[in-house]
């Protein structure tokens, strides 16, 4: 606002002392002070109030007003209800510095000339707020983007004094400027966001979270209505379902409670604007899809294992960039099924479980999208499948727990999950075990299936299972496939047999004869004419090959049924 503006506000009581050439100054701001030194709290553009309490002679006045000069203050304003006037030093020490110099009458208090000069210097920036607004609104929409969330988030914290964060429907934040929020706060945040949007209340959402306020606004979606008699009284259906479990929000620390109409307007433009950059990164993912769709039609139809594998070499440097060595692989199924049969065309909700599993496989730790860009999630109308690489380990340690372990996998996403989910549908996921070889797909894809029935079986609204829990007796069941049986045997023989392959050690005649001998290290040696010293050698290869402890009942039994079913 303009410095003459305030002078011709009757109710602020303001007398111009000095300085009327100067009448067009911007007022940026208010700082009421009594210091004798305050430059070390000025920004430039203020318009100073002060009592006159740093004032204890007329030699003080000057280098109290060189200060303000020299901070690029607007105006200095003096209360003289203590010294019945303003003091000719001070009025002339502002002449010479052409500093404008006003007079506040002591019926007007100070706090209402500040009150006064913040409410419309704020409006005035929410406007210059909105015009920045649109003009990336055009620059992003029509061209290259322009810096994504973060810009606009800086233009909040420094036009309108707002710290906001955008995070993920899981709570991971993608943007964010200022002070980092933990992740129980992101995540609670993330539940209220989805619980609002599944039950079609007016946005912005106000929570409070640890006795701190926000204010909720989903990203890209409508307008706010202008009335909360028009807003949606029913749970959205069909594929708009899916798109609130995928959808981005922006978290404002303020209670929007009381906010004016175009405050709430301009919000809902900045959530636009972070819409376009959330839907140019979303396209940037179909090469990875499309790679994992293609792999997944040859593993569904079965074809051979050299066709995959070439198609395997074309996928790795787009997933893994940089990467030398062929990457081992892990399969992740997910499905998101809808209490009412509701979310697509025959009650599909693969494009809804493939945006979840995108955002699940993502580090909950790693913040920003560019984590995204190593994940392949391809979906039929019912399941979303991940082809997940996995940097390749060498022989000697392909028996390890590397990889993607279920539980950990909903750590961090499942209380906002479950409140996204509640009363309307379920997400469960199978993981399974790493497959080293093109040949491993199929029975990594069936194992990973039949897991994520496991934990379909459970109670909750979100469970996942993963191949350590298809325990060895299960396998003796009828119903389980015979894809998951040779996975099962794959993961525990292969590590061997390329061991073998290399180094010529017979771990597998090793295998079976100490199975055989019971675990008795004299008759095994003595059928294998070995010394005990180098049977002992090879049964400790075996276990660290395969992760397992041959002297424990449950892993002597499934080298048995392994050995029996290859």
């Amino acid at each position: 606002m303009r410095l003459r503006a305030l002078l011709d506000t009757d109710a602020l009581g303001l007398r111009l002392l000095g300085g009327a050439d100067e009448l067009d100054r911007t007022v940026r701001g208010v700082m009421t002070t009594d210091l004798t030194d305050p430059g070390r709290y000025l920004s430039g553009g203020e318009l100073v109030l002060t009592g006159l309490a740093w004032r204890h002679g007329p030699a003080d006045s000057e280098p109290f007003v060189r200060i303000l000069v020299a901070a690029g203050v607007a105006a200095l304003a003096v209360g003289d209800a203590e010294l019945s006037g303003v003091p000719e030093d001070l009025v002339a020490a502002c002449a010479r510095h052409r500093l404008p110099l006003l007079a506040v009458d002591e019926s007007v208090a100070f706090a209402t000339v500040t009150e006064y000069v913040v409410r419309q210097v704020s409006g005035e920036r929410a406007g210059d707020l909105a015009a920045v607004v649109d003009r990336h609104r055009r620059m992003m929409t029509s061209g290259p983007a322009g810096g994504g969330p973060d810009v606009v988030l800086d233009l909040l914290g420094t036009d309108l004094d707002l710290r906001a964060w955008v995070l993920s429907p899981t709570g991971r934040v993608v943007a964010g400027r200022g002070e980092t929020l933990p992740p129980e706060v992101c995540a609670r945040l993330a539940a209220e966001h989805l619980a609002g949007s599944r039950a079609g209340r007016r946005a912005p959402y106000r929570v409070t979270v640890d006795e701190a306020p926000y204010s909720l606004f989903p990203v890209g979606a409508g307008r706010p209505p202008r009335e909360p008699g028009d807003a949606r009284a029913s749970v959205p259906s069909g594929d708009a379902r899916g798109a609130l479990l995928s959808g981005w929000l922006l978290a404002v620390a303020a209670d929007a409670g009381d906010w004016p109409e175009e405050r709430l307007d301009l919000l809902h433009g900045v959530t636009q604007l972070i819409a376009v950059e959330r839907d140019r990164r979303d396209a940037a993912r179909t090469v990875r899809r499309r790679l994992a769709q293609e792999v997944l039609e040859l593993v569904q139809a079965g074809a051979a294992p050299a066709e995959i594998a070439a198609r395997l070499r074309v996928a790795s440097p787009v997933l893994l960039p940089g990467l030398g060595a062929a990457p081992h692989w892990q399969v992740v199924v997910a499905r998101v099924e809808w209490e009412d049969g509701g979310g697509g065309p025959g009650g599909a909700g693969g494009p809804a479980a493939q945006a979840l599993l995108e955002e699940i496989l993502v580090d909950p730790l790693a913040t920003g999208p560019e984590p995204a860009d190593r994940i392949a999630v391809a979906h039929t109308g019912e399941e979303a499948i991940a082809l997940v690489p996995l940097p390749a380990v060498s022989a000697e340690h392909d028996g390890s727990e590397s990889g993607l372990l279920a539980d950990a996998l909903l750590d961090a996403v499942r209380e906002p999950l479950t409140a996204g989910l509640d009363g309307d549908g379920r997400l469960t996921l199978g993981v399974s075990a790493p497959v080293h070889s093109a040949e491993g797909l199929r029975g990594a894809l069936e194992e990973a299936r039949h897991a994520r029935r496991v934990a379909a079986a459970r109670q909750g609204r979100v469970c996942a299972a993963g191949h350590h829990e298809l325990a060895s007796h299960v396998l003796l069941l009828p119903f389980v496939p015979d894809d998951v049986r040779r996975a099962f045997t794959a993961r525990l023989l292969d590590p061997l047999r390329e061991y073998d392959r290399r180094h010529r050690a017979e771990l597998i005649p090793t295998l079976e004869a100490f199975l055989d001998a019971d675990g008795s290290w004299t008759r095994c040696a003595t059928r294998l004419h070995l010394h005990v010293n180098t049977l002992r050698y090879r049964v400790g290869r075996i276990e660290q090959l395969t992760g397992r402890d041959l002297s424990r009942l449950e892993d002597k039994l499934d080298f048995f049924l392994a050995l029996r079913m290859s």
